[in-house]
């Protein structure tokens, strides 16, 4: 599992590099300041779970279990809240209107302080379990 955590970590390191760049160079000329505002939210949050990501894989006090479940919970927080933003952001460059889909960026979050708030309570109880 950790494999597989670590592997997923790093390929949203390397797409949030990759559409970084993109918001930065093809999509400035495109989007107006709000707009690309909020694509670099979708990446910023996509590149600081990537490395949450990296981190759980390395995490020696998770049971695999816990770790599967957290990294599920991040996984799809990832894909509903920065690829909800990023669709959201260039709404205007297509003709599908994807404001139909706003409702899944705070479902994302949501998923998302599941997950940390997971490796919290893992923590915390490792810690009582010490103690």
């Amino acid at each position: 599992m950790n494999k597989n955590i670590m592997a997923t970590g790093a390929i949203f390191g390397i797409l949030a590099v990759i559409l970084g760049a993109f918001g930065a160079h093809a999509l400035k000329k495109m989007l107006d300041f709000q707009q690309l505002n909020t694509f670099e939210t979708g990446v910023r949050y996509q590149m600081y779970h990537a490395l949450f990501l990296l981190f759980l894989g390395l995490v020696p006090g998770l049971t695999e279990g816990k770790k599967k479940v957290i990294y599920y919970f991040i996984l799809f927080g990832v894909i509903l809240f920065s690829g909800s933003i990023y669709l959201l952001a260039t709404n205007n460059l297509t003709a599908f209107n994807f404001n139909v889909i706003g409702f899944v960026t705070p479902i994302g979050g949501l998923l998302l302080i599941i997950g940390w708030g997971l490796v919290l309570l893992s923590f915390l109880n490792k810690k009582s379990q010490n103690a």
